[in-house]
Formats: C-alpha cells, sequence, structure tokens
C-alpha cells in the first residue's frame, strides 16, 4: 500500500483542515515577541531581496522591520493565548430572556493559504443563562479569533467555542459574511462573491423558530 503522503499541488483546495484548533505547535510561545519581529524582518528582507526589490530605496528600507511588527503585534496577534480578551460576566438584573442579536461585527482575518486578507461582518447571537456580557466583548472575542491565519469554517467554529466558554451558554448563533481576497485578487480574480458560514449551538440549533428568528434580525 502506498502510503506517500500528497503534495501541496496534489491536496489543491481539498485543504479544509479535520480540527477547529489553530495548527500550532507545541513551543509557539517560547520564543518572545521581541526576537520573534528581529527574525521575521531579517526572513522578510531576503524575501523582498530575492524579489529583485531594492531596499536601499527610502521607501522599502523600513518595509521588513514593518511586516515583521504588524505580523507579531496587530494581525497574527490571536494566535497568543495571552490577549484573548477578558470576559466578564454581569448579572441579569433585568431578567431578560430573549435573544441578544449583534450583528455587522466587523473583523479582518488573512487566508492561512496564500496570507492574504480575509475580511467581512459577523453576525452573533446568544440566550443569557443567567447573566450577560458587555457587549464590545463580543467583538473582540470576534476579532481575537480573526487575528490569526485563518480557513472561515475553522474561524465560525472557534467563535461559537469562545462565546459558549465566555458567556456559560450553549444557546449560540454565529454566521460569517467574508469576502477572500485569495479569491478577488489571485486565481479566478472574481470580485463579486461572498463566502457565508454558520454554526449553532443549543436552542439555535435545535428550534427551527430561534434559528429563523435569528435570521430575520440579521437580514433586515
Amino acid at each position: 500500500m502506498d502510503n506517500k503522503k500528497p503534495s501541496a499541488e496534489e491536496i489543491g483546495d481539498n485543504h479544509i483542515s479535520t480540527n477547529t484548533d489553530t495548527p500550532m505547535r507545541s513551543d509557539a510561545f517560547l520564543m518572545e515577541d521581541d526576537l520573534k519581529i528581529q527574525l521575521i524582518e531579517k526572513h522578510f528582507r531576503e524575501i523582498m531581496i530575492i524579489l529583485g526589490l531594492d531596499l536601499n530605496d527610502d521607501s522599502l528600507q523600513g518595509t521588513p522591520g514593518r511586516v515583521a511588527k504588524m505580523y507579531v503585534t496587530e494581525i497574527f496577534r490571536g494566535l497568543n493565548p495571552r490577549f484573548k480578551p477578558e470576559s466578564k460576566l454581569f448579572e441579569n438584573k433585568y431578567n431578560y430572556g430573549q435573544m441578544l442579536v449583534e450583528k455587522n461585527i466587523t473583523f479582518y482575518s488573512n487566508c492561512e493559504h496564500h496570507f492574504v486578507p480575509i475580511w467581512g461582518v459577523a453576525h452573533v447571537a446568544y440566550i443569557a443563562n443567567g447573566h450577560v456580557i458587555g457587549l464590545s466583548k463580543i467583538n473582540r472575542i470576534v476579532q481575537y479569533v480573526a487575528a490569526r491565519p485563518q480557513v472561515q469554517e475553522r474561524m465560525t467554529l472557534q467563535i461559537l467555542k469562545e462565546l459558549k466558554e465566555a458567556l456559560q451558554t450553549e444557546d449560540i448563533a454565529v454566521v460569517i459574511d467574508a469576502h477572500h481576497h485569495c479569491v478577488s485578487s489571485r486565481g479566478i480574480r472574481d470580485i463579486q462573491s461572498s463566502t457565508i458560514t454558520s454554526e449553532f449551538s443549543g436552542k439555535f440549533k435545535d428550534d427551527d423558530k430561534c434559528r429563523t428568528e435569528f435570521f430575520t434580525y440579521i437580514a433586515k
């Protein structure tokens, strides 16, 4: 039997991960951020040189350092669990028992296959289980999960998982509508299409009426 592992070219677009966790090495956080920035700057400089760019030009001199800092402290900061938002719960004193919907949460992420942007909006709903959370915390959770190399399917599942943990309820709904630059700026170069993914748990999964109500709200 041939157990040869298929190449990236043979896999092609069949690259959906079977794990909801972002693939990370066990030693991912042993290196300090400052050293990561130094090393990425060095290697990105080499990439630019290989491409034939003149790094003596005033406009390009600082690019490797800017890219390195951006990778570690901004667009991929969600890889590091120390940046995970603190989610303080508050007693639901109003006894509000219906769904709370926060829609059109803007996020920016990056495709893990080409390292080009994914951007779009997330629609989130939950039904309180005795406690509520500050609205801005929901946005922060979405943006934290987005700030790592991603595929949209996994990002949807990760947001649901983080919200279930933060809100201490199973009744969560997540819908993501996103544009992928790996589709619009390369390959097929389709600038019109968007990709929609969804994941539901608790009442949103089991109750058609509850799920339909959520869809009605986000369609407005």
